[in-house]
């Protein structure tokens, strides 16, 4: 364990940062349209997808510190070249895509709340090139402590004008514990359940969950007495991210029916809350437009900062055969150069491709993500020769991962299908 003289506030960041760059456009919207369509009848899949990404993180986490290699590590050793292959052809294309996808929710946002072109579409391309190169700037200039400290203003930025509006929005305290603890699907046949999936599986984020990672290292935790304070940190941090996709369905449900798609839902949002609330409409419109930004921009810098390390790591492992034992660092010239990559190729997607086409092929291929990393904790972590008797998976562990298997695959098919 650290220090008792170490502040709590520092013991408990890279959780923070799971919460931050887990929460983005795509579960902003996921969150509001279900709520939007099912009410607050279907918050306890909130609580549900969190517990479950709890369970994926700290599997990673788990083996990592009982090991010594990151997660990515043992399955390029352990799990054969297919494996291998289909990483690396997986990242790049996430990496597009939800790079395309950040900067256009970053350039709607700040489009939003400041105008500085006559047409969205030329400010949405601006904006979001904009805030990608600041965010390099960020990370190259001030390295890992001045990103979490920028990542730790927007999310509490987030968090506070997020939850206050869906507290002003509220209804009967009764309906929203029922919602939580009382599990129910509305319209079961008629959509219901393709949205309760999909809110179940988009709570916390698919790729930025192997960054975790490389936080902690960054926070020099690197053995099994570390395990404890990991464990208290994702579960602040994946509370966080359930506070946060509960008040989203709780203001969808709240505002009656929304036209918008993609990154103009910000905007919608924002408007009808000025309109529903009679009393401090214009405040709440701002501050909900300040809230969103700061929730896609930290989503677009954690992964700015972290995906990096997935290439960096993957690489030199590849080029040392599996036999090289020190870290990836963010100084490093892999390192730096898929920063750059990510950071300005995506750039032409803004350009050339429709947001909503894009978005499709974003959930498809997000939707194979979850289901590879949980039958990779399954094999590895359930492995008595790898983490010995204390740590390889219990039977519960198990079968929250085996819960999380179906409910991923269930999901995916669902988007996938409703994507063609």
């Amino acid at each position: 364990m650290k220090p008792s003289s170490t502040p709590s506030w520092k013991l408990i960041g890279p959780g923070v940062l799971v919460a931050a760059t887990g929460v983005g456009a795509g579960d902003l919207a996921t969150a509001t349209f279900t709520g939007v369509h099912l009410g607050c009848a279907v918050l306890w899949a909130v609580l549900v997808g969190a517990v479950l990404k709890y369970v994926l993180n700290e599997g990673l986490t788990r083996w990592q510190l009982v090991t010594g290699t990151t997660l990515l590590e043992g399955v390029l050793a352990h799990l054969g070249s297919v494996a291998r292959w289909t990483f690396l052809v997986y990242l790049i294309v996430w990496s597009y895509l939800v790079a395309m996808a950040l900067m256009s929710a970053c350039g709607a946002a700040a489009y939003a709340i400041y105008p500085i072109v006559d047409h969205a579409s030329r400010g949405k391309v601006l904006y979001g090139a904009l805030h990608s190169l600041l965010a390099v700037v960020l990370i190259g200039a001030g390295g890992y402590r001045l990103f979490e400290l920028v990542m730790r203003v927007c999310i509490g930025l987030m968090f506070v004008t997020v939850i206050c509006t869906a507290t002003l929005l509220a209804p009967n305290p009764s309906e929203i514990l029922m919602g939580m603890f009382v599990p129910r699907i509305p319209q079961f046949y008629d959509g219901g359940l393709a949205w309760t999936i999909a809110l179940l599986g988009g709570v916390g984020g698919t790729v930025t969950i192997l960054c975790y990672g490389y936080w902690i290292r960054e926070e020099h935790r690197q053995s099994v007495d570390d395990l404890p304070l990991c464990r208290l940190d994702l579960a602040i941090g994946y509370a966080m991210t359930a506070l946060f996709g509960l008040a989203m369905v709780i203001i969808g449900s709240r505002i009656g029916q929304l036209d918008a798609t993609g990154v103009t839902l910000i905007i919608e949002v924002a408007n009808l809350l000025e309109a529903r609330l009679a009393s401090g409409g214009p405040a709440a419109k701002w501050a909900f437009l300040a809230g969103a930004w700061g929730a896609v921009f930290s989503s677009l810098l954690g992964v700015w900062q972290s995906v990096p390390y997935l290439f960096a790591d993957y690489w030199s492992q590849w080029r040392s055969g599996g036999k090289r034992s020190t870290a990836v660092s963010s100084r490093s010239l892999l390192y730096k150069s898929y920063l750059l990559l990510i950071a300005t190729v995506p750039i032409s997607g803004l350009i050339f491709f429709h947001f909503r086409t894009a978005m499709k092929i974003n959930g498809m291929i997000g939707a194979m993500f979850i289901p590879m990393l949980t039958t990779a904790l399954l094999i590895l972590n359930g492995s008595r020769r790898w983490m010995g008797t204390e740590y390889r998976n219990s039977w519960s562990t198990n079968a929250l991962l085996i819960l999380t298997l179906i409910v991923s695959v269930v999901a995916g098919g669902m988007q996938i299908a409703s994507s063609w």
